[in-house]
C-alpha cells in the first residue's frame, strides 16, 4: 500500500524537478538571449573544431539559419517546460494516466533535443566533440540521463491495493 503511494509521489517531484529545469533552462536562453546564441552559432560555423576538410563541409555559417535553429530550440524547451508543469501538476491531483502519459510526452521532447539534437547533430555531424570552448556534450547527456530515468521511474507498475500491481492504464 505504501508502494502505492510512494511512486506517484516520486514521479510528482521527479517530473517538477525536470520541469523547473527546463523552464529555468528556457527562461534563461529567453533573457539572456546572447549567451547560448554564440554557443549555437559556434557549433553550427564548426569554427573551433578541428576543421578537417572532410568535415567543414557540413559547417553552418548563415547567422540568420544559426538563429533560426536556436530559435527553435527554445521554443521546443519551453514547450516541453509547459507540458513538464502540466504533468506535475496532473501527479498532484492524482489524475496518474494523464499525468504517466503526459509526462512521458515531456521528457521524451528533451530526450529527442538533448540526444537527438545536441549529442547526435550537435557533437557528432557538427564535431562539438572537437571544441574546448564550445563543447556542451557533458550537459546534454546530464538532461538526456536525467530525464531517461525520470521516464523510467514514471513507467513503474503501481502496486494496488490487495497486492495486485498494474502499469498503463491500470494506474
Amino acid at each position: 500500500m505504501a508502494a502505492a503511494r510512494a511512486l506517484p509521489l516520486t514521479a510528482t517531484l521527479l517530473t517538477g524537478t525536470v520541469a523547473l529545469y527546463i523552464t529555468l533552462v528556457a527562461f534563461g536562453n529567453i533573457t539572456d538571449f546572447g549567451t547560448n546564441q554564440q554557443f549555437v552559432q559556434h557549433v553550427l560555423a564548426m569554427d573551433t573544431t578541428f576543421k578537417d576538410d572532410d568535415l567543414m563541409w557540413r559547417a553552418v555559417e548563415s547567422k540568420g539559419l544559426q538563429d533560426a535553429v536556436y530559435i527553435a530550440i527554445i521554443v521546443w524547451e519551453t514547450i516541453a517546460a509547459l507540458v513538464l508543469i502540466l504533468g506535475t501538476v496532473q501527479w498532484l491531483r492524482h489524475d496518474l494516466v494523464r499525468a504517466r502519459r503526459t509526462s512521458t510526452l515531456g521528457l521524451l521532447m528533451l530526450m529527442l533535443l538533448f540526444g537527438a539534437g545536441f549529442l547526435a547533430i550537435g557533437g557528432e555531424w557538427f564535431a562539438m566533440w572537437q571544441s574546448e570552448d564550445w563543447n556542451g556534450l557533458d550537459a546534454a547527456m546530464r538532461v538526456f540521463l536525467l530525464s531517461g530515468v525520470v521516464l523510467v521511474v514514471i513507467h513503474l507498475p503501481v502496486e494496488r491495493a490487495g497486492g495486485a500491481s498494474g502499469s498503463g492504464g491500470d494506474v
